[in-house]
């Protein structure tokens, strides 16, 4: 008889995103006339920008013609499009980054998760807490975690809270880690982190011969001159560093899908004879054999997010998400709620009033003002007691949803 794979078990309580979905459905069919406003999942609502829908609408008219039809494409992404990444978005920071070493994916969510094919089931590793649970879960999946424990922890992993207390920044590790996840612009905190943070987890990478995972698909929201954009802003992280990127919220692309990795050529690991291997190798095979490469015409339209068009269009949604982010602190304050982030990243960060659990405020807020966001405690145990929400909406939602809290939910 077939059999599966068990650790598929051990996440008994369901993805966070579809328990909040159940449970907004239900309130929905016990109250059919309620106007939900949605404000946890970081979709964006906003069109794609033009300059990249004209150069998608010319890439498919292409593909109408045998002389300029295209079949399979690079398993890595086609070179014009990796050239302008690492132009545009690296090179011109500073970061010694070739376009050989970026590989464009379908999204960012499946590359934190995939990566993990090409690493060892030994290796000790370290996630944030609260974190983005796909970090969490793909280990639990891929069989590096044990058992979990009453507060949603897994055997396995090392846990590194961030609170209020530590200006939702880790501390690192007392002991040695193999794999490190950092995600900065934070999500869910919206936290950032400056240079001098981030060199001192490139120095203990380096002494440890430990790999970290940045996760920066939020790095365009960032507006103070002084902090990096980039792990490569950072001497030596190209020895320890591993970025993972994305179109999706910057240009609207989480209908599209479009994103990439960058694999440093001069990263090394080790394996079971201890000798060394290099990553970009095994990350390049792993691609060739399980990934057929993003579609052109999808391809296209993130290139033209570089054109200057793009860049204008781009800019004006960051600009028009953030300027949410702004109504939504100030209102949130306003209630009398305690509130982080929303500066240079897109999501607000809630303390939960009255020592409400993150899900009861949850419930709170869908029953009295038909909003939704997302308990922190979804996102780790040390997340218990918040609530993030996005400023991923129209204006008009933001809005509402805002004045809704205002007048019905004060502290």
């Amino acid at each position: 008889m077939a059999t599966i794979n068990d650790n598929y078990l051990k996440l008994k309580a369901g993805y966070l995103f579809p328990e909040i979905a159940r449970r907004v459905n239900s309130f929905i069919e016990a109250n059919s006339d309620a106007k939900i406003i949605k404000l946890g999942i970081g979709d964006v609502t906003e069109p794609l920008p033009e300059a990249c829908r004209t150069a998608m609408i010319k890439a498919v008219e292409e593909m109408g013609d045998r002389n300029t039809f295209k079949g399979y494409g690079p398993e890595q992404g086609y070179a014009w499009l990796r050239e302008k990444i690492a132009q545009e978005d690296f090179q011109a920071r500073g970061c010694d980054i070739d376009a050989s070493e970026i590989f464009i994916s379908d999204g960012s969510k499946c590359d934190t998760g995939n990566i993990l094919d090409i690493f060892g089931k030994d290796n000790i590793i370290a996630v944030t807490d609260p974190v983005y649970p796909v970090y969490v879960d793909t280990n639990v999946m891929a069989g590096h975690t044990g058992s979990v424990n009453e507060r949603g922890e897994f055997d396995g992993l090392v846990y590194l809270p961030i609170t209020a207390e530590n200006n939702f920044t880790a501390e690192i590790p007392s002991q040695k880690v193999d794999l490190i996840y950092l995600c900065f612009p934070n999500n869910p905190t919206g936290a950032t982190a400056t240079k001098d943070y981030l060199k001192t987890w490139v120095d203990y990478a380096k002494a440890n011969g430990a790999i970290i995972f940045f996760d920066a698909a939020y790095e365009a929201f960032i507006t103070d001159s002084s902090l990096p954009h980039s792990i490569y802003e950072i001497d030596g992280a190209r020895d320890c560093a591993i970025e993972f990127r994305s179109f999706s919220k910057n240009a609207g692309f989480t209908g599209t899908r479009c994103a990439l990795t960058v694999v440093p050529k001069t990263l090394t690991a080790k394996a079971s004879d201890g000798s060394d291997v290099e990553i970009w190798k095994l990350w390049n095979r792993r691609q060739s054999t399980k990934f057929n490469g993003v579609s052109y015409g999808v391809q296209r339209g993130a290139e033209a997010v570089y054109s200057t068009e793009g860049k204008a269009q781009v800019r004006a949604l960051i600009d028009f998400y953030m300027e949410n982010a702004t109504i939504i602190c100030e209102q949130l304050k306003a209630a009398g709620l305690s509130v982080y982030g929303g500066v240079n990243a897109p999501y607000v960060w809630v303390k939960t009033p009255h020592g409400l659990s993150s899900w009861d405020f949850f419930d709170k807020l869908l029953q009295t003002c038909n909003v939704v966001g997302t308990p922190g405690s979804g996102f780790g145990a040390a997340g218990e007691g918040y609530f993030r929400i996005s400023a991923f909406n129209s204006r008009e939602n933001v809005n509402e949803a805002m004045k809704r809290i205002t007048e019905k939910f004060k502290v």
